[in-house]
């Protein structure tokens, strides 16, 4: 009696699973967690390949490829890919003026209803050449105008040295030197003045082979002291 009652449902429960099974399932994935990107110093573009898969059990047709900046391109080596079959697809960077670790992505529009959308993540890392701390130096207004410095390091392979600093704005005084040849420079800053705002920026010139390493900004400015940051250091 209890066997016979117990048949139906299990029966039942066959045919439920089934019935899932065949609506099909399709995701498409990276073999790997992010696709990496790293270029030398002086590359002004670079193309790197990945390789995902299928891992359902459903055919999935790519619809379209949409970058998330427009220092990305990419492109997939087939439209259509069945279950468990693997694909290839490159991405080309301008790398332009990029210097550092920059998270970049590119979205993927699908025809399956479950994952209508696949994200690729990219990480850029460009090495950087020039190290310049801090970036912008900055006083408040009215407070005294005391000496403020910044240091370039050189931090590539090559030494580097700085060959001229010209300032934008003509009220503040800087003067550069040499610490260690080729590596290590400082730059003093003093406003002849913080009576007023100013936002200016120092051109520092290097004789790197590199363009976009060839000159550097360092930036200073005189800013309003906000009401709500009495405690606030520049």
């Amino acid at each position: 009696m209890g066997l016979m009652m117990r048949k139906p449902i299990l029966m039942g429960l066959a045919c439920l699973v089934m019935g899932l099974g065949g609506e099909g399932r399709a995701e498409i994935a990276l073999d790997v967690a992010m696709v990496e990107v790293k270029p030398k110093p002086e590359d002004e573009t670079i193309t790197v390949s990945f390789t995902f898969r299928n891992t359902g059990d459903k055919a999935v047709t790519i619809l379209n490829l949409e970058s998330g900046c427009s220092c990305l391109s990419s492109s997939l080596d087939a439209r259509t890919y069945a279950p468990g079959a693997s694909g290839t697809g490159k991405a080309e960077f301008k790398v332009s003026s990029f210097v550092g670790r920059h998270e970049k992505s590119v979205t993927v529009t699908t025809d399956d209803e479950k994952q209508p959308q696949w994200v690729i993540p990219f990480v850029l890392d460009v090495p950087a050449v020039v190290d310049i701390e801090p970036k912008t130096l900055q006083w408040w207004l009215g407070d005294e105008a005391v000496e403020k410095t910044c240091v370039v390091k050189m931090v590539g392979d090559k030494p580097l040295k700085v060959t001229n600093v010209t300032s934008t704005r003509e009220s503040v005084e800087f003067k550069s030197e040499e610490i260690t040849p080729g590596r290590e420079y400082r730059i003093t800053v003093k406003p002849k003045s913080t009576d007023e705002v100013v936002m200016g920026a120092l051109k520092i010139e290097t004789d790197s082979e590199i363009p976009k390493y060839q000159r550097q900004l360092a930036f200073f400015s005189v800013f309003r002291k906000p009401a709500n940051a009495a405690e606030a250091k520049p």
